[in-house]
């Protein structure tokens, strides 16, 4: 199943924690924070959204960086994704 978004909405996958610090330290399942990356895994079409014309500036593939507490999570076919409006994506990972 694939997961198609409206409007301005964008279908996220959200990055692995690391399971190893820099200095060697490895971190037990609960105490891993989830990291606020993620890759797009589909776009919306964008087009008029509350009377505003929204321009998509992300793709399919790109590496962002999102608001913490945004969007929805949804689980399909057992991976979990988060469905996002555009603008709660703060950054483009180059």
């Amino acid at each position: 199943m694939k997961l198609v978004p409206l409007g301005d909405r964008v279908v996220l996958k959200q990055m692995e924690a690391e399971e190893t610090t820099k200095s060697g330290i490895v971190l037990p399942g609960q105490t891993q924070e989830k990291p606020q990356q993620a890759e797009v895994i589909s776009v919306g079409p964008g087009g008029m959204v509350n009377g505003h014309e929204v321009k998509m500036e992300v793709q399919e593939g790109d590496k962002v960086i999102f608001a913490q507490y945004a969007g929805t999570k949804v689980k399909v076919d057992g991976v979990e994704y988060i469905v996002i409006k555009q603008e709660d994506i703060l950054a483009i990972m180059k």
